[in-house]
């Protein structure tokens, strides 16, 4: 997707004008954002993990709103990331549950489980946008997304809260399997993991914001423990809590299946404590 800035407004002149002084520049932004962000993809992060967090919810002159939840996450073979990820409370949304397989070629699957009607659910494609349980998160954000689903430039330095980090731009290369027009991130060098994201969805105003409050390095990898996703047009929060993360215990392929979505007892007995 080019730049809005790029348009027929510009006579044709004037572009071969631009490329002349400046497609060198672009070239090296778009080899440095590549590399970046394929370097942030291939960070670290276990074969496996077991999360247990809480989920605040957040309205303007509203009292927050608290879930406990657990999440799992495998990667499976051909390059395949799974997760499952289970409410514990309250008791209205107890035992919800949602299934992610993402695939090596940038196309995923989402199954949505809730109790109360004892049913598996997927999620269709269009529904990527939907919110997640009415947080801030949407159903997107859950998918593993591969680094070549985006063309990415390197927009320069800057600081954010006095860490020095990476600002990264990416563009869904097919505008129709995104609902965000583009991403920015403040990628912090050192751990690869952002300080900051602004989702930008139909204009030039980011919709969204995840902020990242806390970093830790567990079991040797650098991981978020306290993050919140900001919708900029309401200011209704999302933050996720943390509270325990165990990684490379070997879970079992078997975990990540609509079987075992549909039985919360099956995952229960791997609940990190």
């Amino acid at each position: 997707m080019t730049p809005s800035t790029r348009k027929a407004l510009v006579g044709l002149f004037a572009v071969w004008q631009l490329s002349a002084v400046s497609t060198q520049t672009n070239a090296d932004e778009l080899i440095d954002g590549a590399a970046l962000a394929q370097r942030i993809y291939d960070r670290a992060d276990g074969q496996d993990a077991a999360t247990l967090f809480t989920m605040t919810l957040t309205a303007t002159n509203s009292t927050p709103r608290q879930r406990l939840a657990y999440s799992f996450r495998r990667d499976g073979t051909n390059g395949e990331v799974q997760s499952l990820l289970r409410f514990d409370s309250p008791a209205d949304i107890r035992g919800t549950g949602l299934l992610v397989h993402s695939r090596a070629d940038g196309s995923s699957d989402q199954w949505l489980y809730l109790p109360a009607l004892d049913q598996v659910r997927r999620i269709a494609s269009d529904r990527r946008g939907g919110r997640f349980v009415g947080s801030d998160i949407y159903y997107e954000d859950l998918e593993d997304r591969r680094p070549d689903r985006d063309r990415h430039r390197l927009l320069g330095q800057e600081q954010i809260e006095d860490l020095p980090t990476q600002l990264l731009e990416s563009v869904p290369i097919d505008a129709t399997k995104s609902v965000y027009r583009k991403r920015l991130a403040w990628i912090h060098e050192p751990t690869l993991l952002p300080v900051r994201v602004d989702f930008f969805e139909s204009d030039d105003k980011p919709r969204k914001r995840l902020t990242v409050h806390k970093m830790e390095q567990i079991q040797g990898y650098w991981t978020i423990t306290d993050s919140t996703m900001t919708d900029l047009t309401n200011g209704h929060q999302t933050r996720i809590s943390v509270q325990t993360v165990r990684y490379d215990q070997n879970l079992p392929e078997s975990l990540c299946t609509t079987q075992t979505l549909a039985d919360p007892a099956i995952d229960g007995a791997l609940r990190p404590q």
